[in-house]
């Protein structure tokens, strides 16, 4: 996790730098958007392979090989002559787009095979809480090493934190690998055992509500890019002169907050045996949708601060359930069940920043935000009823 967390520190900081070198690069603020949507392209593509090559290769091995690769095609953009530059950034959105999917897929995939099942909610939080705090830190200085020490610099820096994961990786003892169970040919299984080893949406069906909690991810990730979008233009209209202020303030408040909701999570599981389950993502979606509505309402400081520590400790209780909850499936059905969950949330966040962008342009921050997480609302709402009422209860309640 310490070496997770590094490699996230690295890529929250290339999110701006690399953001800042492409306008620079090409003096095209499309073509940022161009690298944004290569990068997400990538990582749904990688979310629909992950399943089937986590029957073919372990986890440690997945995760060992993404870490190298995204350490070598940051040293291919360092070593690129200025007329190679934008193929090199063509390269770098691929690889780590792709890479930083299968990695994650692989990682909370095995999870339970590096831990034992009745930690895993303490394992996801922990890794949750190293990443939150990791991008507070990779967001805050990366204008600091950017303006100091220049681009170069700061591509090294994210070049040498996936390679101390990669080291981390190598030394990691995993059971078996984390190797999924292998593919078995239709025509030789029985019945039974060929619905339990087919595809994604069969192992989603398996368990009441899941095929739902992925679409409400979906949705949920589509929420996440309008207020992602939004908060510099609504940073901006509170101060012209300083529009970075709010966005900084936002963000670490939001970190802080998911942070202290893993601290009373790893407390929970302590004292109860228990993970927060389906039902934690449900009602965590509803309040970090309304918290998030509320921070775009124009509330004094203070509240809005508060608001965002509820929206940041909402969204740390849903990542930490949802994924707790999806690793309660066998090795097989959870690796795709992972990669079908990587590539419904890449197409939310990708299809939000195209139809938020535009929207934008029209509507003011409050009324973008608030019709995008409205519908994760209304979708959080309707698997609520699904999950706690007759039906779900009468096919088997999900497992806490």
């Amino acid at each position: 996790m310490t070496g997770y967390a590094i490699s996230s520190y690295g890529t929250f900081l290339n999110t701006v730098a690399l953001n800042l070198f492409v306008y620079e690069t090409t003096g095209r603020a499309l073509a940022m958007g161009a690298f944004m949507a290569v990068r997400l392209a990538a990582g749904f593509a990688a979310g629909l392979a992950a399943g089937g090559l986590l029957t073919r290769f372990t986890a440690k091995s997945i995760m060992l090989r993404t870490n190298i690769a995204q350490a070598a095609v940051m040293l291919l953009l360092i070593l690129a002559p200025d007329g190679l530059r934008t193929a090199a950034l063509l390269a770098v959105s691929v690889v780590v787009g792709s890479c930083g999917t299968l990695f994650m897929v692989s990682l909370r995939t095995s999870i339970p095979e590096m831990v034992g099942e009745d930690r895993r909610s303490w394992a996801n939080s922990l890794s949750i809480s190293g990443r939150s705090m990791a991008m507070v830190a990779g967001f805050a200085s990366a204008g600091v090493v950017v303006s100091l020490v220049g681009y170069t610099a700061a591509f090294v820096v994210d070049m040498a934190t996936f390679a101390v994961c990669a080291v981390t990786v190598a030394l990691l003892p995993i059971a078996g690998g984390g190797k999924g169970t292998p593919e078995v040919e239709p025509a030789q299984a029985p019945r039974q055992v060929r619905r339990r080893m087919s595809f994604a949406p069969a192992a989603l069906a398996a368990v009441p509500g899941l095929g739902l909690m992925v679409v409400l991810r979906g949705v949920d990730a589509l929420g996440s890019s309008s207020h992602n979008a939004a908060l510099p233009v609504h940073s901006s209209e509170l101060d012209a002169s300083h529009p970075a202020v709010f966005v900084s303030a936002f963000w670490c408040l939001w970190a802080l907050g998911s942070i202290l909701a893993q601290q009373v999570v790893q407390r929970y599981g302590r004292r109860t045996g228990r993970s927060v389950g389906a039902l934690g993502f449900g009602y965590g979606t509803c309040l970090m949708s309304g918290a998030f509505i509320l921070a775009f309402a124009g509330f004094p400081p203070v509240a809005t601060a508060v608001i965002a520590l509820v929206a940041g400790a909402a969204d740390g209780l849903t990542e930490v359930s949802y994924t707790s909850h999806l690793q309660t499936l066998p090795a097989g059905p959870r690796a795709r069940a992972f990669g079908l969950s990587a590539t419904v949330e890449n197409l939310g966040f990708g299809v939000g920043m195209i139809a938020v962008a535009s929207a934008l342009d029209r509507f003011s921050p409050l009324t973008v935000v608030g019709w995008s997480h409205g519908v994760a609302l209304l979708v959080a709402v309707v698997f609520l009823i699904r999950v706690t009422g007759p039906r779900g209860a009468a096919s088997g309640r999900p497992a806490p």
